[in-house]
């Protein structure tokens, strides 16, 4: 590990290597000096595996943060069709990789029963279990100038009665809300951040943070003068360049979150 003891450690989320997979994270994640990985859990097998994911973790001396359950669109076929079914399984890889937290989306609106008891059933298997869920925010979708609330119960996991929360900057910007006022206003139940930089455009841009226009700085400088004792994850797209830029990309979100991290408020 690289962290210094009592820091905020700084993890690398295996989405921002996509569509490399969790291998090559790992990998990546210990040249550049994190402190860990968080898995998205996708088609990629080695993600659905606790053996594997084990295996890289001991290999390269990370911790596993997080697993985001794959409640994505586009993951909607993996693991079967029952979404609570998805979210048990991902329980059960973080708690046999030792993670800190699972990671949800809220339900989509035509998932009419499942969001119907999306908070209690959310509370219940935190209890059950001992796993924190960690509920993040979302954005409406936005198409030729008309918007669909495509969340349910909402896009923004805030106001809700969620004992932990997920705060993702890049998503805060699309949904146009302050994610500094977001952290504040959560205090201790804020349990993970996604570090991703936007211009607040109507795609969910994830960019290396520095590079767009939200207060990222500010959120870290909030964490770190906050007694926050979560992780921070970067998740940012280097979908679109070449291995040598993504590299560069993800060195400089690290240095970014260590700086500010390093700078508590007052």
């Amino acid at each position: 590990m690289s962290e210094s003891p009592g820091a905020i450690p700084v993890h690398l989320s295996t989405s921002s290597v996509y569509p490399e997979n969790a291998a090559y994270a790992f990998d990546l994640a210990e040249r550049l000096g994190y402190d860990g990985v968080e898995i998205m859990v996708w088609t990629d097998p080695v993600t659905q595996e606790a053996g594997a994911l084990r295996a890289l973790a001991q290999l390269h001396g990370l911790s596993i943060g997080a697993i985001h359950a794959p409640t994505l669109l586009l993951s909607q076929r993996l693991w079967g069709w029952d979404p609570w079914g998805k979210i048990d399984r991902s329980i059960e890889l973080a708690q046999a990789v030792d993670a800190d937290c699972v990671v949800v989306h809220p339900p989509f609106r035509w998932q009419r029963g499942y969001a119907e008891g999306f908070v209690d059933g959310v509370a219940e298997r935190e209890v059950r279990t001992g796993m924190p869920i960690a509920v993040e925010n979302m954005f409406p979708w936005r198409a030729g100038g008309s918007e669909l609330q495509a969340y349910l119960p909402d896009h923004d996991p805030t106001d809700e009665a969620y004992a932990h929360v997920t705060l993702d900057i890049s998503h805060a910007a699309t949904s146009g809300s302050d994610p500094v006022a977001m952290a504040r206003f959560l205090g201790p139940r804020l349990t993970h951040l996604h570090l991703g930089d936007s211009f607040g455009s109507f795609k969910d841009e994830h960019l290396v943070p520095g590079r767009g226009d939200q207060p990222c700085a500010e959120v870290l400088r909030h964490l770190a003068s906050s007694g926050f004792t979560g992780i921070v994850s970067v998740e940012v797209s280097t979908r679109k360049v070449s291995p040598a830029q993504r590299e560069t990309d993800l060195a400089e979100s690290l240095a970014f979150a260590r700086q500010h991290l390093a700078m508590p408020v007052g």
